[in-house]
């Protein structure tokens, strides 16, 4: 069977009123005359009956297109979509299903919207899963209005669509997103431009230079305690060095039991050592 997705079914923005006026043109076929046609298209691979089956039904695609005229997006990219699934569902009808071929496409046209709406809904994708694209097209329907969801609403929804109220309350958060440039054009207004991201997520601390000190600056101050450690006596920097650089601190009464004195004397031996250090750091800074 010919490949009915190469039928020149085009539209463009341009001529989107002459499209619609030449789609209310055409002629409605009976129920017999579009089996006629099936059959040819099936047991012939007649693509002139194939494109009067796309031609005569691309009324039908407008109709399904309107309901999602909400969502932000070119109404003729949204035909467009929904052109190639009526394609896609005249080349896969059956005329022995017993149905009429817009019922059987009907499937298909949503398909392909329904993709084209996903991908181009914004820069991050809004719903990944199976689950999560039912819901993002029945929340928009069920909402009542353009505010927030109240509790109630929200539990009959999730009731309705058997799902979790959690997920009602994250797709509802994801659809009032919206995609936001991070640094605007300088045609913007200038109210748009100082609201950009770009002007308050600035990362000010990653300046090379900036940088380079800092860490020329911590290095420095290490050597210089390094040094002050290395002026105290044994004992005192066994003290300081079991106080606060041990991983298991040492406690009063632990150091004073290790050099048979008082908790108070090893407590004075303590900040004697911490003055020396402050002194020696801060004459060396």
């Amino acid at each position: 069977m010919s490949n009915i997705l190469a039928l020149p079914v085009n539209l463009s923005v341009g001529t989107f009123d002459a499209y619609l006026n030449l789609v209310r043109q055409m002629p409605r076929l009976t129920a017999e005359q579009e089996r006629e046609l099936t059959l040819k298209y099936r047991d012939d691979d007649d693509l002139d009956a194939a494109r009067e089956l796309v031609m005569t039904n691309l009324r039908f695609v407008v109709h399904v297109a309107r309901g999602y005229s909400g969502y932000g997006l070119s109404m003729p990219d949204i035909i467009q979509e929904g052109n190639v699934g009526l394609m896609k569902a005249v080349k896969r009808f059956d005329p022995d299903m017993g149905v009429r071929l817009v019922s059987f496409a009907v499937h298909w046209i949503k398909a392909e919207i329904h993709e084209y709406v996903i991908k181009n809904w914004g820069i991050v994708k809004i719903a990944t899963t199976k689950a999560q694209r039912k819901l993002f097209f029945n929340l928009r329907k069920s909402k009542q209005n353009l505010g927030w969801l109240s509790n109630d609403e929200a539990q009959a929804i999730a009731d309705d669509l058997n799902v979790d109220l959690s997920d009602i309350y994250e797709m509802e958060m994801r659809l009032g997103g919206r995609d936001t440039s991070f640094d605007m054009p300088m045609d913007e207004s200038a109210e748009e431009s100082f609201s950009a991201p770009a002007n308050y997520l600035q990362q000010h601390g990653a300046d090379p230079a900036e940088l380079f000190e800092n860490a020329d600056r911590e290095g420095y101050e290490q050597e210089l305690l390094a040094k002050a450690l290395s002026c105290l006596d044994e004992r005192s920097l066994d003290i300081l060095s079991s106080r606060w650089l041990s991983e298991k601190k040492a406690t009063l009464h632990e150091l004073a039991e290790r050099y048979n004195v008082s908790a108070e004397r090893i407590r004075q031996l303590e900040q004697n050592a911490m003055k020396k250090i402050r002194a020696s750091v801060v004459f060396e800074a």
